[in-house]
């Protein structure tokens, strides 16, 4: 695999020859982007097969929605919400990512079948989280988080944005790794919206590779987020499109984080951020390919 874009993926996890793609199962009835569609567990192990059918490499399940405002839900509905789905996912050979702040759910899905944890929170909302991933051996999503839904608005001011975002996250994976999880088996996140304006997404999209000085592998999940249809609302001179209708914005991030050396993209969409990721890893290998001085006679030829 190359690694010209350090694109390495944490241990425990396969190796993609291109930036992954995680397909998202949101099993909650208020999530933004679907409005509960997948709520109930039998379809929501149908629509993670079927983003497993349309390209997505592993499929993140969460029980908990983590939109701006959002009240936390107690952990035995979460519990009871997202093992079911995590169990059949991973019963039918789908590389499942479990999306939770919250330790004790992070184990039961782990002895489920989950193969990674994903934790908005790095580790700061549950203080059992880092012990339990430790103990479990599965790789681990850091990502850069300010406090809870329901005011982490309030939390959106920075002086230097990217400066801010490297350190806090810095201090998360030393945290992590001093909790006992193994450095190879993490991988950071920027937290995309997350305490964040669309300025503050932008900027942080646009210097995607300083992130890389902390030496992990990079998760963007840009998906429907509010920073693009403010993007998208600009353009128009109206107001923002629905989530569902962000999905090619979505897909353009897709092919800028992979071209960036994006480990993986987290999409609700899937079919069209796989083929932008498959497209950006054609780009970057006609690029190396004519670095080496091997580019075919006649490139010039329109076809």
């Amino acid at each position: 695999m190359s690694t010209s874009q350090g694109r390495t993926g944490p241990l425990g996890l396969p190796e993609w020859d291109r930036c992954a793609v995680m397909g998202v199962v949101n099993v909650t009835p208020d999530s933004f982007s679907d409005g509960g569609q997948w709520f109930d567990p039998e379809l929501a192990v149908k629509h993670g097969l079927d983003l497993v059918a349309q390209g997505a490499d592993l499929v993140d399940v969460g029980g908990e929605s983590t939109r701006p405002g959002a009240v936390r839900v107690d952990e035995a509905e979460e519990l009871r919400r997202v093992i079911p789905v995590v169990r059949e996912l991973a019963a039918a050979g789908v590389l499942v990512s479990v999306d939770t702040m919250r330790a004790g759910v992070a184990e039961r899905a782990v002895t489920a079948g989950a193969a990674l944890v994903n934790d908005v929170s790095g580790g700061l909302a549950d203080p059992a989280m880092i012990p339990v991933v430790a103990a479990a051996g599965v790789p681990f999503v850091v990502m850069h988080w300010r406090g809870q839904s329901i005011d982490m608005n309030n939390r959106a001011v920075y002086a230097d944005v990217l400066g801010e975002v490297v350190a806090e996250l810095r201090a998360g994976l030393d945290r992590a790794v001093a909790g006992g999880v193994a450095p190879e088996r993490i991988v950071i996140d920027p937290g995309l919206g997350f305490a964040k304006t669309a300025e503050h997404d932008l900027t942080l999209l646009a210097h995607l590779r300083s992130l890389r000085v902390l030496g992990c592998p990079l998760l963007v999940a840009a998906s429907r987020k509010r920073f693009l249809g403010r993007v998208l609302a600009a353009d128009t001179g109206g107001g923002p499109p629905p989530a569902r209708e962000r999905d090619a914005a979505t897909a353009a991030v897709s092919a800028i984080a992979a071209r960036e050396g994006a480990w993986a993209v987290r999409v609700h969409e899937v079919r069209a951020s796989a083929d932008a990721v498959r497209v950006a890893r054609a780009i970057e290998s006609a690029a190396m390919t004519r670095t080496a001085g091997t580019a075919p006679a006649g490139t010039g030829t329109a076809q």
